[in-house]
C-alpha cells in the first residue's frame, strides 16, 4: 500500500478545522498528514517567527506529495495562494476541500 502524503494548508483561523480534517484524512482516507500544531489558541507571533514559520511549511510541502488546502466559505488567505503556487511549481498535487470556482 503507497500512502500518501499531504501537507495541510489554510488560514490558522480555521485551526480546530484542521485538526479535523486531519484526522479525517488520515482515519477514514488513509493518508499521511503533516500540519501546522501551532496557534490553536490565537497565538500572534513576530515577524522573524512568521518568516521561519513560512520556511518550515515550505519545507513540508517539499516532502510531501500533495497538499490539502483548507478554504472554509471559499476563503484563500494570501499566504496560502504563495503556498498553492509553491506546491504547483513544484510538481506537488493541490486538493482543495471545497470546490474553487
Amino acid at each position: 500500500m503507497d500512502i500518501k502524503v499531504i501537507t495541510i494548508c489554510g488560514s490558522m483561523r480555521y485551526s480546530k478545522e484542521m485538526i479535523k480534517i486531519s484526522q479525517e484524512l488520515e482515519l477514514k482516507k488513509g493518508y499521511a498528514v503533516i500540519q501546522c500544531v501551532y496557534n490553536v489558541d490565537g497565538e500572534k507571533y513576530e515577524e522573524l517567527d512568521v518568516s521561519i514559520l513560512a520556511k518550515i511549511h515550505r519545507k513540508k510541502i517539499d516532502i510531501s506529495d500533495a497538499i490539502y488546502v483548507v478554504n472554509i466559505d471559499g476563503y484563500i488567505g494570501n499566504s496560502t495562494k504563495d503556498e498553492i503556487k509553491y506546491a504547483i511549481n513544484n510538481g506537488k498535487e493541490v486538493i482543495y476541500h471545497e470546490p474553487i470556482n
